[in-house]
């Protein structure tokens, strides 16, 4: 590792006094009661691991895996440990030292791979169907990555190409909305539903075709060339957008893709050709919750009196402390707002952690989905997409993005999701309808 990066790994670690608040909180060690699968016996290992120099042992890999970065102990933590960072380099260190099992190999490098590109993603989604019907004779990952396919149409990813989108009416600003990976293939309606919502309240929105991901993904597998090459080519495509004209914001709705943006001054910091265009394009990253707070939301056109089930994804509660700007926003189109118990908790999804780690990820998802059920809401609304796939395998209770919610309220189409005729309040339900009530298809936008 080199000496810098080695440095600051061994400065975190002096940081951690044992004070274990951070054990409460850890989703591993709650379910698991073992020390090692807490922050602070994770430390320990990862110091032994940095500080012999030699290859990491399996039972210290397997404990390190297991953790779901979900930055929940960091929330926690009382001497402010800074435990994201190390946990990275933990794992950058493995990837560059130990050699795993073949099939684990090829699992990893298959995800990297065809993660981070839509249209790959997008010919794996469709041939994942097929699988299907074969679901009962898997087991394991495989079986865990089918029950994640999505029921629904699966729609092409947004051209290649730079998009704008005029904002109706006079423009108040002008963003650039990242579009993500995953979420062009498996929810293509959460962008469509966030460029309908800025353009109504007077923002010129500009999608970059040709970036889709951040890096978050695989910078989370140890992936670090992989990851610094995808914010490379971010940073690179929004400071090409500056030269054009200047933007106000780069505006993200998927909050694991935003935690990392915001945190590219960090992962770039050593790269003297994108360091300082890193740090501007990170300072001005907003989650979309964050930017929509600013603006004067139209009235609500309907009767929204449905209660909302808030879940705060780990990302945005403790990676971006983005918590009260999501919860203001439904309050004020007209939703009544209920939290959910242990709000703080991982639900499991943790980018590619439901995929890779199915059992524990299965044990969170359902406790999650309990206490979804206990706040006796309608319908259930979070941040990020991966947390409402992973919800929505073991809850009854519709799953939407807050853009879609908020973009309904404000003249909008029904999420399809709330389409079912039963779905309660009555009165909300037998409404007037809106003229856009109706589903729009991705053809209009892409």
């Amino acid at each position: 590792m080199p000496t810098a990066e080695l440095e600051e790994a061994h400065t975190i670690i002096k940081t951690c006094v044992h004070y274990g608040f951070c054990t409460n909180t850890c989703p591993t060690y709650v379910l698991l009661g073992d020390e090692n699968e807490s922050p602070r016996g994770r430390i320990d290992l990862i110091k032994e691991m940095l500080g012999s120099g030699a290859v990491p042992k399996k039972e210290t890999v397997q404990h390190l895996d297991n953790c779901l970065s979900c930055l929940s102990c960091m929330t926690t933590c009382a001497a402010k440990v800074d435990y994201g960072h190390l946990i990275d380099r933990a794992r950058i260190h493995i990837e560059k030292t130990y050699r795993r099992a073949l099939s684990d190999r090829l699992v990893r490098s298959a995800l990297a791979f065809v993660l981070p590109n839509p249209r790959l993603l997008s010919i794996a989604m469709w041939s994942g169907r097929f699988a299907r019907p074969f679901r009962s004779l898997l087991t394991g990952r495989l079986r865990a990555m089918l029950d994640l396919l999505p029921s629904g149409r699966l729609v092409r990813p947004a051209p290649r190409r730079r998009q704008v989108f005029r904002a109706e009416g006079e423009a108040k600003s002008r963003v650039v909305l990242h579009l993500g990976c995953v979420q062009q293939v498996v929810a293509q309606h959460i962008n469509e539903a966030a460029i309908r919502l800025l353009t109504r309240h007077g923002v010129e929105v500009i999608a970059l075709g040709s970036t889709s991901c951040c890096g978050a993904l695989t910078l989370h597998m140890g992936k670090e060339d992989q990851a610094k090459a995808a914010a490379r080519r971010f940073v690179a495509d929004v400071v090409d957008e500056t030269k054009r004209h200047p933007i106000d914001a780069v505006v993200i709705t998927a909050s694991g893709c935003g935690t990392t943006v915001k945190d590219y001054g960090h992962l770039l910091a050593a790269d003297a050709e994108f360091s300082a265009d890193a740090i501007r394009i990170a300072s001005m990253t907003r989650d979309v919750s964050e930017l929509l707070q600013e603006l004067q939301l139209h009235p609500p056109k309907e009767n929204m009196a449905y209660t909302v089930a808030y879940h705060d994804a780990c990302s945005m509660l403790h990676g971006q402390r983005v918590f009260t700007q999501p919860r203001a926003l439904l309050k004020r189109a007209g939703f009544k707002m209920r939290d959910i118990a242990e709000r703080h908790f991982c639900c499991g999804s943790a980018g590619t952690y439901n995929m890779l780690h199915p059992e524990i990820a299965a044990k969170l998802g359902q406790r999650k989905a309990a206490n979804v059920a206990g706040a006796g809401a309608d319908i259930l609304c979070a941040g990020n997409l991966g947390c409402l796939s992973q919800i929505g395998q073991y809850s009854d209770i519709p799953a939407v993005h807050t853009v879609e919610l908020l973009d309904w309220a404000t003249g909008g189409p029904r999420p399809a999701a709330l389409c079912d005729p039963t779905l309660s309040p009555q009165s909300a339900v037998d409404a007037p309808r809106n003229k856009a009530s109706a589903a729009v298809p991705s053809e209009s936008f892409w």
